[in-house]
């Protein structure tokens, strides 16, 4: 199973301010923050969407911008269905392998095809002078369980273990709305959503509501 330090917030996030990036929510309640990176794409966001359906559970999908042009009759389900809307860059960009003003470019892109002030770095990696450039127009959002249903050490059972172990209220947990997370995600999905529902937890999205000023 994976590294428990590769499951939980990255450690690096602690070195910039909690005014520009969540990792948690907290409350007084069981929420739990449910989020989707990469899609939206064929197949893998039609069966997430019908999971969160039949549950009636919100949830956020950072959405790269190249998939949303790809795929746009997908990207109007997710935001009919009432989920918020997160940046994850126009080409799934690396930050650590991408100049700032490239990478901004890059971010600020999506703008043309939809608009939101939440941004997700892919892989979760960026450099301070890209947070510098960045922050007063989006608000980091990282995680603090990272289901790792992308990987192809783990099985389906194991990635539904870490989803369910690792969660607390306030988590902000990853999903991957994408093929190589395929057989991960639609077996732990629904599982996880059930046992945690079981629970008496409850899913929000993350809103503007949720964004500090």
């Amino acid at each position: 199973m994976s590294d428990p330090r590769h499951i939980k917030t990255p450690f690096y996030a602690r070195f910039f301010s909690r005014e520009h990036l969540l990792c948690t929510v907290a409350g007084p309640g069981k929420d739990v923050y449910l989020t989707f990176d990469d899609g939206p794409v064929p197949d893998i966001t039609p069966a997430i969407l019908e999971i969160l359906a039949e549950r009636e559970v919100q949830a956020t999908f950072f959405c790269v911008g190249h998939n949303v042009v790809r795929y746009p009759e997908l990207f109007r389900q997710v935001k009919e269905a009432g989920h918020s809307i997160g940046n994850h860059t126009f080409h799934h960009l690396n930050g650590w392998k991408t100049p700032p003003a490239a990478y901004v470019e890059d971010v600020n892109r999506c703008e043309q095809h939809f608009r939101t002030r939440l941004f997700r770095p892919p892989y979760g990696k960026f450099t301070p002078s890209q947070y510098f450039l960045l922050r007063n127009k989006y608000l980091f959002v990282l995680w603090s369980v990272l289901a790792h249903d992308y990987s192809r050490r783990i099985t389906p059972d194991q990635c539904l273990s870490i989803a369910i172990r690792y969660t607390h209220p306030g988590s902000v947990v990853v999903f991957h709305d994408n093929l190589k997370a395929q057989e991960n995600l639609l077996y732990a999905l629904p599982r996880f959503l059930d046992t945690m529902l079981e629970q008496g937890y409850q899913f929000g999205s993350l809103g503007e509501s949720l964004i500090i000023r």
